[in-house]
């Protein structure tokens, strides 16, 4: 753990440090208490890089967040508040911020939403998922009246050192089940573990079907989190089985599990989230992960579990159907000889097939597809639609033609501007001569015929 500088403001990310300022000032000038709380506290005080900034300013009067967000905000700025939860997000030249009036809350039902309320800065500490998120450091004069330079209202620095997620009290869990996703997102990220205690809140949440109680969209929420935050050292494949091993994914819907054959596409599906293997194109990692996660279950499953977590539509049928296309795939680039055969399979396919096909598939095709995406996916022959149009191809010849042209272009049959042309005259002349066939008039037969 950090002991001593550099100073919190000095460790935000660079972008984010203008906007925090402004924000700063016009807390200053308005007296307001402002600390920075939550999960770059905790990354702060690991030494670890911040990504985020979160801002929890203690209401005075009828001022909050809201108001301290728009006093700072520079010309242009963006300012979405969320008045239910007391939260604002603040963007302006690529800097975003998070900030929150501190407030309380209380869960009508396991399971529901919050129901929040203006609260203290004590308040808003403990009423969050773990002790280690329940860490905050003054950052005005206002704040700082009084108090330490880490406030910690729990046992949040003693894990920090010892490694453990803590939860508050043992019905923190059948509160909002979600926290069990978060703390699988969390224990691999940070190298964590879950405390004994809380373990045993976890177990008692399953036993009482908290589970059941939560909407699909918000489950879904913390899987899209859990499959994009490979950039900060999460392994997805290290998530989902500690999903299993807290008996969670069964929870979510009953025979939901993680097989052991999608954990090696798993973590190669995290690295390539982390380094993606080539440019140019953005897949969804939820999609993905879904894609080689789900495969190894049986379909009906798959699509319960689609159901379960709100998954519909296009994304829904894609993942339903992608161990079929996958050995499909798999079996045709095995089997394929030269570039333009390749092209021919992974040019068709989805931002999110692709990037799936290439986590599950072995060694020599991962190579294959990584080569057709850095060199000849964005290849493009000298020769063009309407020049096949000039020379008379029409319709589906003219789409039938530029296929054969990209595919001997790729495969380096011709090499040359002149070579391509050639062959267009040659697959023109080719596809007149057909066309003059099919149009012809047959001789009727005779009857002695």
């Amino acid at each position: 753990m950090r002991s001593g500088p550099p100073k919190p403001l000095d460790a935000l990310p660079q972008e984010a440090r203008p906007l925090v300022a402004r924000v700063l000032e016009a807390a200053e000038r308005r007296q307001l208490a402002v600390y920075l709380v939550g999960g770059p506290v905790r990354d702060f005080l690991l030494a670890r890089t911040l990504r985020d900034v979160d801002l929890l300013v203690e209401p005075r009067g009828d001022l909050g967040a809201p108001e301290l967000a728009r006093a700072a905000a520079p010309p242009g700025a963006q300012v979405v508040a969320h008045e239910r939860f007391g939260t604002v997000r603040l963007e302006a030249g690529g800097a975003c911020l998070d900030l929150a009036t501190a407030r309380a809350e209380r869960y009508a039902r396991p399971g529901a939403l919050p129901e929040v309320r203006p609260g203290s800065l004590e308040e808003d500490l403990l009423r969050r998922d773990f002790t280690v998120n329940a860490l905050a450091m003054p950052l005005t004069a206002a704040a700082r009246r009084g108090r330490p330079a880490v406030i910690d209202p729990s046992t949040g620095l003693a894990d920090l050192a010892a490694g453990v997620l803590r939860v508050f009290h043992a019905g923190s869990f059948r509160d909002d089940p979600t926290r069990a996703l978060r703390a699988a997102r969390l224990a691999p990220r940070l190298g964590f573990r879950l405390a004994r205690g809380s373990g045993s809140a976890l177990r008692g949440a399953l036993r009482e079907g908290a589970f059941g109680a939560v909407s699909g969209e918000r489950f879904r929420a913390e899987l899209e989190k859990l499959f994009a935050e490979a950039p900060l050292g999460l392994d997805p494949a290290r998530a989902l089985r500690l999903l299993a091993e807290w008996h969670v994914l069964g929870a979510l819907e009953p025979g939901l599990a993680l097989p052991a054959a999608c954990g090696a596409p798993l973590r190669r599906l995290g690295r390539a989230v982390a380094e993606p293997p080539w440019e140019g194109e953005r897949a969804r990692p939820l999609l993905c992960g879904l894609m080689l996660w789900l495969a190894e279950l049986p379909p009906p499953l798959r699509r319960s579990a689609l159901a379960r977590l709100a998954v519909q539509g296009a994304p829904a049928e894609a993942v339903v159907g992608f161990a079929g296309q996958r050995d499909a795939l798999l079996r045709g680039l095995g089997r394929s000889r030269g570039r333009g055969a390749s092209d021919a399979l992974l040019a068709p396919l989805s931002a999110e097939l692709r990037l799936a096909l290439y986590c599950a598939a072995p060694p020599a095709i991962r190579r294959r597809i990584q080569r057709w995406a850095r060199e000849d996916r964005d290849a493009a022959p000298p020769i063009r639609g309407d020049e096949l149009l000039a020379l008379g191809l029409r319709g589906q010849a003219v789409g039938n033609a530029l296929a054969r042209l990209r595919a001997a272009w790729l495969d380096r049959t011709v090499r040359t501007p002149e070579d391509l042309q050639g062959l267009a005259q040659e697959l023109a002349k080719r596809g007149r001569v057909a066309h003059t066939r099919s149009a012809s008039p047959r001789k009727p037969r005779s009857s002695a015929e």
